[in-house]
């Protein structure tokens, strides 16, 4: 375990247990240091049991079954009623709108970040990002993946999904389980999602003909069945993802639906990522999904649960110019 992040780690990395390699001196880990307690070393030394599932030895659902799964997630087209409830024109580079419209469920109201580029000619290009779980344990939208694309000239939306920021709950970890509770909060997530793109089409200066989905970890693995859902992503990015080892209820779970997605995928990974490690999480991913070869393409950098910036951002530009087009000034 090597503990509490490096210089140009994530964020997140200070309060995440995290594993490298012990004799690991990159420039990220370094040298760590420990200091020992009176601890029960024996106890301390027994292996900690994870779960652990081989993905290519499951086969997914049927179609049949894989339809009626299609189904939960469907809702009615009901009127968004939506509000803007805030416009700052201040940044340099875009316009930041905070919106609000009639959820797909429980008579509730939602909220998104839509961010319109400043550099670029209507309309827009546009990215749904779909963030990290470090949002689970924030109260607003304090920091945020994907200004890049915004300068880049695309609009970019995040929505304010159920159970984070100020829609926080009881939400407490984004690990799957095999509840009922858990598979209906995954299709409040993709209702949310989709009802965030039926707005994204009420607005003249938005083009939802070239659509891109954009997972960040939580968001990437998940992203799979986000994006199989929904018929309306025409290429998708999945930043540090890969197959989760823990087994929801079969309607939730990405592995049915990730043979199921053909529009063209970028993934990018760490090396060492602990959370989606390389052979047993990130290749299954990245080899069942159903995406032809050709478009489909699986970047490797050295390091975890995080790739540098400069790689993100050239790969992801690149992916976007090629299977939406460049971005009209």
């Amino acid at each position: 375990f090597i503990l509490g992040g490096g210089w140009n780690d994530a964020t997140y990395m200070f309060n995440d247990a995290f594993e490298q390699p012990m004799w690991d001196r990159s420039v990220t880990n370094g040298l760590r240091l420990a200091e020992y307690d009176n601890s029960d070393f024996e106890a301390a030394g027994v292996a900690i049991q994870h779960p652990i599932r081989d993905f290519f030895a499951e086969e997914p659902v049927s179609d049949e079954t894989y339809r009626v799964f299609l189904g939960m997630y469907a809702y009615d087209p009901t009127p968004l009623n939506p509000t803007v409830e805030s416009r700052d024109t201040m940044p340099e580079d875009w316009i930041h709108e905070r919106i609000s419209f009639d959820a797909a469920y429980g008579g509730e109201r939602m909220l998104a970040h839509l961010f319109l580029p400043k550099n670029a000619r209507p309309p827009h290009q546009t990215v749904v990002y779909f963030p990290g779980s470090s949002v689970i344990y924030q109260d607003s939208l304090v920091r945020w993946q994907g200004d890049f694309l915004v300068k880049d000239g695309r609009a970019l939306i995040i929505p304010v999904l159920d159970g984070i920021w100020e829609r926080r709950d009881e939400l407490d970890t984004d690990t799957p389980n095999a509840t009922v509770a858990y598979r209906d909060r995954v299709i409040r997530w993709y209702q949310d999602l989709a009802r965030s793109i039926d707005y994204l089409e009420t607005r003249e200066e938005v083009d939802t003909g070239k659509l891109a989905y954009f997972g960040h970890s939580w968001g990437g693995r998940m992203g799979v069945l986000m994006t199989a859902v929904e018929p309306r992503f025409d290429a998708a990015v999945f930043y540090v993802a890969g197959l989760k080892f823990q087994r929801p209820l079969p309607e939730a779970d990405p592995f049915n639906y990730v043979t199921r997605l053909e529009i063209p995928s970028l993934m990018l990974n760490g090396r060492h990522d602990m959370f989606f490690p390389l052979e047993t999480s990130q290749k299954p991913m990245y080899q069942l999904l159903g995406t032809p070869d050709k478009d489909k393409r699986h970047v490797v950098a050295e390091g975890g649960h995080d790739v540098p910036r400069p790689l993100l951002i050239r790969e992801m530009l690149e992916w976007l110019d090629r299977y939406l087009g460049p971005v009209e000034r």
